[in-house]
């Protein structure tokens, strides 16, 4: 089994790429803290290279920014070729099933999916004509009495 999760920050900001076939990548790094502290006392991060291709490349691209918070699924892969010297370069990345968004709005100048949704309004800017009153004549749940019986087979679990 290959897979592999992480959660790390951008280290820059993506950039989309098109292939010559036409179809749309972006290769990425992030930097995913490590669960321990050095002898100093820091934190350390790992920095993982990965791909991801098509409309998520396109929505990395679009959404994300430098420093922001993601979720990575995916798989590890190793490649290799021959650089302009003619020395193999061997290259070990993640290539991204699904990404996702972990930044609420507002957390870092960059955005994610839901920025684009118009917020709800504040409850201070609802005036009392907007607002809509229910009245109950009478409770909706006095014909289950004083007590309600449930036993363990209701339960769904």
């Amino acid at each position: 089994m290959n897979k592999a999760i992480l959660i790390g920050r951008l280290t820059k900001d993506p950039e989309l790429r098109t292939t010559p076939t036409g179809r749309n990548v972006c290769q990425f790094s992030i930097a995913v803290s490590r669960t321990y502290t050095n002898a100093n006392g820091e934190r350390e991060a790992d920095f993982i290279n990965c791909v991801v291709w098509d409309k998520q490349a396109e929505n990395l691209v679009k959404y994300q920014k430098k420093g922001n918070q993601i979720a990575v699924d995916g798989r590890i892969q190793t490649r290799n070729y021959d650089d302009k010297d003619g020395k193999r370069v061997y290259v070990t990345e993640v290539l991204a099933n699904s990404i996702s968004f972990l930044d609420s709005k507002g957390t870092t100048s960059g955005g994610n999916s839901f920025n684009n949704l118009p917020e709800p309004p504040r409850e201070a800017d609802i005036t009392s004509s907007q607002m809509e009153t229910i009245s109950v004549e009478k409770d909706p749940f006095e014909a289950f009495g004083d007590s309600i019986e449930i036993s363990d087979n209701d339960l769904p679990f």
